[in-house]
C-alpha cells in the first residue's frame, strides 16, 4: 500500500472539525492509483463529486478505483462543552434539523387530512427541564406553548421516569392551545432521570364536542368542544394503549376515530425519528456537549432579546410604556404595557385592562399568549437564532386574574388559540409600532355530519410594516398552514370549490399597502352540518402611521334560490345540498401616509 507520504496536494483549505481548524489537504481522485491511502483530514475532489475525509478516518483506493473509508474509534468528546460560535451556529441548525425530519415523518404517516395535507401540526425538542431548544418552521401558536405543557407533564408524572412511555395531553390548564391539538410527549430517559424530551403537537379534525369538527361557534364550556386530556400515557412499557385513549375519545363523542388513533401513532413514530437522531448526535458529540449547547443556544436567545429591548430604547422611537390595545368583534378589550428595563435588558408584558374571562370560547390559554409575545420578540430580532424558550428570560407577564388571556381550568378556549391570538400579536406589534395590522383571523371553516368531519383555516392580507408591503392571501403570524388542494377537497367530501381568489383591493393602502384577503366560496353536495368561526367581521384591521385599514370580512350564506344571508363573524347551520358558504377574508392595513 501507499501512503500519502510523496502525494502532493492540488492546495490546502482552512476546515473546521470537532476539534477546531485543520490545514486540510486537496488531492485530485483520479491522481490517486489503487492501494493509495490517504490519512484524515483530507478533501478528495473529482469532476462531478467531493469527499471529505475527517480526522481520525483513512480513505484506501481499491483495485476498482473506489474510496473506501475507515472510521477509527473516535474520543469521547469532540467539543469542549465551553461556548465556541461556530459550535453554537452548527448545533442550532442540527437542532432544527430534528425538528424538521421529526415533521417529515409525521407528514408521512399520518392519515388525515388536516396533517397530511394541511401541515396543521409542529414538531421540537426540548432540554431536560422541558424548555423548548429548537423547532422547525411550523405553527407559532403551538411551539411556544409546547414548552409549558412539556414542563407540566414532566411534575404530573413525578417520579423516577420509565423507559418506553409516551404521555398525551390537550387540556388549557397543561399547556394545551385548544382541545383539537393534541400533544404528544415522549422523554428520553437514563437512570429514571430526562436526558431530553421530543413532542409533536397535532390538530385533529375531531375529538368530539358539540359540533363535527370540534370548533363549535357558540360553545361555552371545554365540555362542549371535545375530549380533554390533561395527562395520559399514551404508551406504557412499550405498548400503545389504544384501549384507553379509545375510551376517552368516544366518551366525547369523536366523529373519526380511526383517524384519531392513527395519527396518534404517526406522532409516536415522528418523536421515535427524533430520539434516533438525537441519540446519533449524542454519540457523536456525547451527552454532556449536547445538554450543553442546548443551554448555550437558549442563553444565546435571552441575550439576543436583551440587545434587542436595550436598543429599542436607544432609538427613542416611542416613550416609554409602549402602549396598546384592540377590541374583539364583541368588543372585549386587550390592553397592553410594554415596559422595558434599559438597564438589564428586561421588559414587563402588562395586559392589566384586559377584559375578564368571557363566557363564550375566546377566552385564551395562558400558553398561547405566551406563545404570542414568543413570536414577536422572535420576529422582531435580526439575528438568525432559533426561536426557543431563551426568547422569554428576559420577560416578566403581568395577567389580571380570571382575564381573557389566563382564564379559569373549564372557560371555553375553541377561538382563543385561533382569534383571540391573532389580536394579542396585532397588539404587540402594535405597541412596537412594527408592523399594521394582519387579517386578525384564522377564519375556521368545519363542516360534517356524524361520519366525518373537516377543518380548514383560511388564508388573508398581512399588514405592511415601515418598508415593506404586506403579503396578499397569506395564512398570517400565529397560523403557518396550508388549504388543503381543490383536487384533495373535492376528491374526500362531498363539496364543490366553487371560487379561491384574491379579494383585490381589501388591502389598507399607505406608503406600504397591506396585503389583500381571499374568496372561498364552497358548495355543499349533500346536507351536513357547517360552522365559521372568525374575527375582523366588526372592527377592520387598522393601520399604522397614517396607513388606511384593511377591509373587514364577511361571511355569506348563498342559497339556489338567490338568497343571500349575512353569517356575521360566528355561526353554524344545517346546509342543504346546492347551499353556499362565501368566505371573503380581511385584508391586511396599510402603513405609513399615501404620499401625492
Amino acid at each position: 500500500c501507499l501512503v500519502q507520504e510523496n502525494l502532493k496536494p492540488l492546495a490546502f483549505e482552512e476546515c473546521y472539525f470537532f476539534d477546531g481548524w485543520h490545514q486540510t489537504p486537496v488531492y485530485s481522485l483520479e491522481s490517486l492509483g489503487a492501494g493509495r491511502i490517504v490519512e484524515g483530514p483530507a478533501i478528495l475532489i473529482q469532476d462531478t463529486s467531493t469527499i471529505l475525509i475527517e480526522p481520525a478516518c483513512t480513505a484506501a483506493i481499491n483495485d476498482f478505483g473506489d474510496v473506501e473509508i475507515e472510521v477509527r474509534a473516535l474520543p469521547d468528546r469532540f467539543v469542549d462543552t465551553g461556548l465556541d460560535a461556530v459550535q453554537l451556529s452548527l448545533f442550532g441548525c442540527r437542532f432544527m434539523f430534528v425538528a424538521e425530519q421529526m415533521g417529515r415523518m409525521l407528514q408521512r404517516t399520518a392519515v388525515s387530512t388536516n396533517i397530511k395535507e394541511r401541515l396543521d401540526f409542529s414538531c421540537a425538542i426540548f432540554d431536560p427541564e422541558g424548555n423548548l431548544v429548537a423547532n422547525a418552521p411550523h405553527q407559532p401558536v403551538h411551539l411556544g406553548s409546547m414548552g409549558e405543557a412539556v414542563r407540566l407533564q414532566n411534575e404530573l408524572n413525578r417520579g423516577p421516569l420509565l423507559e418506553g412511555e409516551v404521555w398525551v395531553t390537550n387540556h388549557p390548564a397543561t399547556g394545551g392551545s385548544h382541545l383539537p391539538d393534541i400533544t404528544v410527549i415522549t422523554p428520553v430517559v437514563k437512570e429514571g432521570k430526562p436526558l431530553f424530551f421530543v413532542a409533536s403537537r397535532g390538530h385533529h379534525a375531531d375529538i368530539g364536542g358539540t359540533t363535527p369538527g370540534s370548533m363549535p361557534p357558540f360553545s361555552k364550556s371545554l365540555e362542549e368542544e371535545g375530549v380533554s386530556i390533561k395527562s395520559f400515557k399514551l404508551v406504557k412499557k412499550g405498548e400503545f394503549q389504544e384501549a384507553g385513549i379509545t375510551k376517552l375519545l368516544r366518551q366525547a363523542g369523536t366523529r373519526a376515530l380511526a383517524d384519531n388513533v392513527s395519527d396518534l401513532k404517526a406522532q409516536i413514530a415522528a418523536n421515535q425519528k427524533g430520539i434516533a437522531l438525537l441519540n446519533e448526535m449524542v454519540q457523536s458529540y456525547s451527552l454532556e456537549v449536547v445538554q450543553a449547547y442546548m443551554k448555550h443556544l437558549r442563553e444565546n436567545a435571552s441575550h439576543s432579546v436583551s440587545v434587542l429591548l436595550k436598543k429599542i430604547v436607544g432609538m427613542g422611537r416611542a416613550p416609554l410604556p409602549l402602549q396598546a390595545e384592540d377590541f374583539m368583534d364583541e368588543g372585549s378589550r386587550i390592553a397592553l404595557a410594554v415596559r422595558i428595563d434599559a438597564k438589564t435588558g428586561s421588559v414587563c408584558f402588562d395586559f392589566s385592562g384586559t377584559s375578564k374571562e368571557l363566557p363564550d370560547n375566546l377566552n385564551t390559554p395562558r400558553a398561547v399568549t405566551l406563545s404570542a409575545i414568543l413570536y414577536c420578540l422572535r420576529c422582531l430580532i435580526d439575528s438568525d437564532i432559533p426561536l426557543n424558550q431563551g426568547c422569554l428570560e428576559p420577560v416578566e407577564v403581568i395577567f389580571p386574574e380570571n382575564c381573557l388571556l389566563s382564564p379559569s381550568d373549564q372557560a371555553a378556549v375553541a377561538a382563543g388559540n385561533v382569534l383571540t391570538s391573532q389580536r394579542i400579536t396585532d397588539v404587540i406589534f402594535k405597541a412596537f409600532n412594527s408592523c399594521a395590522a394582519s387579517q386578525g383571523c384564522m377564519n375556521n371553516l368545519t363542516f360534517g355530519n356524524d361520519r366525518f368531519a373537516y377543518y380548514e383555516t383560511i388564508a388573508g392580507g398581512a399588514g405592511a410594516g415601515p418598508n415593506w408591503h404586506g403579503q396578499s392571501a397569506v395564512h398570517t403570524h400565529m397560523t403557518n398552514t396550508r388549504i388543503t388542494d381543490p383536487e384533495v377537497l373535492e376528491q374526500r367530501y362531498p363539496v364543490l370549490l366553487r371560487e379561491f381568489s384574491i379579494r383585490q383591493g381589501s388591502g389598507g393602502k399607505g406608503k406600504f399597502n397591506g396585503g389583500d384577503g381571499v374568496i372561498r366560496e364552497i358548495e355543499f353536495l349533500v346536507p351536513l352540518k357547517v360552522a365559521i368561526l372568525s374575527e375582523r367581521r366588526v372592527y377592520k384591521p387598522y393601520g399604522l402611521d397614517g396607513g388606511e385599514p384593511g377591509k373587514k370580512g364577511q361571511n355569506l350564506l348563498l342559497k339556489p334560490d338567490g338568497t343571500r344571508i349575512d353569517l356575521g363573524g360566528k355561526n353554524q347551520f344545517e346546509a342543504r345540498p346546492g347551499d353556499r358558504i362565501r368566505i371573503l377574508t380581511p385584508g391586511g392595513g396599510g402603513f405609513g401616509r399615501t404620499i401625492h
